[in-house]
């Protein structure tokens, strides 16, 4: 028993930074792992982060993003070979959307999650290759089980018309930001509508352990989340602006059963009667699962949100002025093309991917 505890002590000396990592209200139900992406584990029935999956805090602010390179109507000008590109992508957005809607919040948090790893490059959909011997963004723990294979299929659908028709010219990261812009018209019924930028190239490196330490996870409280997103050079409106895409979609059960009691009560005795396991899923907005709309910013009010990310917005104002009015589909527009100005690439880092999952 004496050798168990000495083990014990010195297991959790050497653990001690990674277990009261991000110290927060939250932290009364144990260490938050990867920005709660990862589940603790324990040892002797005292949770722990694993080694490897501590995260540090971001790294101070960015300026906003600025892309020049890229411009509205990129593919239409003048001499250009592929003046139907955005035509040829909503096609094929509309008719997996209008198919499965959940495909459309698939394409929305794909966007998000390529832009804010090695920029709005379409890093994202590279596979891992064992002559690479580097894993990828799509296996990080944001992502593997996360992002829907529906999503990249859409991606890789629109890449294969667009190099019928015009071959080597419209890049994978094009595409993604047009698809999620598609889908968000979509899925709001026309109503939230905007051009999107273009000429981004694709990027050339991915990383597992830059999926995991740049995207911002489901148990940050606010000010943990504002620092993720000014770090991208987007400010504390893109951030309540963009989590109004949790409207939409659906979540694991496993990232949020922790904070039940923390929820209105009746909502909170429906998730637990409907969590028969951490992989079950369900929808993030009750009321109206299928709609990109304002209802997502009532539910916060109403505590009946999931995530500690979604609860910890009602510290912003804007909370109740996006449920009470219509600012927010112009908020979330523009947080969008702000978005999509992240880390953009250009011909003099990037490349125009001739298949999306592989570089060329």
């Amino acid at each position: 028993m004496a050798f168990k505890l000495a083990v014990l002590i010195t297991l959790l000396a050497l653990l001690g930074p990674v277990a009261s990592q991000y110290p927060s209200p939250s932290n009364k139900r144990g260490p938050i792992c990867m920005g709660g992406w990862i589940r603790p584990s324990k040892f002797f029935g005292i949770p722990f982060c694993p080694p490897g999956f501590s995260r540090l805090l971001p790294p101070a602010p960015s300026p906003p993003p600025y892309a020049p390179s890229l411009s509205e109507g990129y593919y239409y000008k003048k001499n250009y070979p592929c003046p139907n590109a955005e035509k040829i992508v909503w096609d094929v957005v509309y008719r997996a959307t209008k198919s499965d809607p959940g495909v459309g919040a698939g394409l929305i948090r794909l966007f998000f999650h390529d832009c804010f790893v090695q920029g709005c490059d379409a890093s994202v959909l590279l596979k891992s290759t064992p002559e690479s011997g580097t894993q990828t963004e799509m296996v990080g723990a944001p992502n593997i089980d996360s992002l829907r294979a529906s999503a990249f299929k859409v991606i890789d659908d629109a890449k294969a018309e667009l190099e019928k028709a015009c071959p080597n010219n419209v890049s994978c990261a094009d595409i993604v930001a047009f698809a999620a812009r598609d889908a968000s018209d979509i899925l709001s019924n026309g109503r939230i509508k905007f051009p999107m930028p273009a000429g981004r190239y694709d990027g050339r490196v991915s990383r597992k352990s830059e999926a995991e330490s740049d995207l911002p996870g489901p148990s940050e409280n606010f000010q943990q989340l504002t620092a993720s997103f000014q770090a991208k050079g987007l400010s504390a409106t893109d951030l309540v602006a963009l989590s109004g895409a949790h409207s939409i979609g659906n979540a694991r059960c496993l990232f949020f059963t922790d904070r039940l009691s923390e929820m209105e009560p009746n909502f909170a005795d429906g998730l637990n009667r409907s969590c028969t396991s951490d992989n079950t899923r369900v929808n993030q907005d009750y009321k109206t699962p299928d709609v990109l709309d304002k209802q997502y910013y009532q539910n916060i009010l109403d505590r009946k949100v999931l995530f500690t990310s979604d609860d910890t917005l009602k510290s912003s104002t804007l909370v109740g002025q996006f449920a009470r009015g219509e600012e927010w589909v112009t908020a979330f527009a523009k947080a969008m093309v702000e978005m999509g100005k992240i880390g953009v690439k250009t011909s003099e880092n990037g490349e125009i991917r001739k298949t999306c999952s592989r570089i060329n």
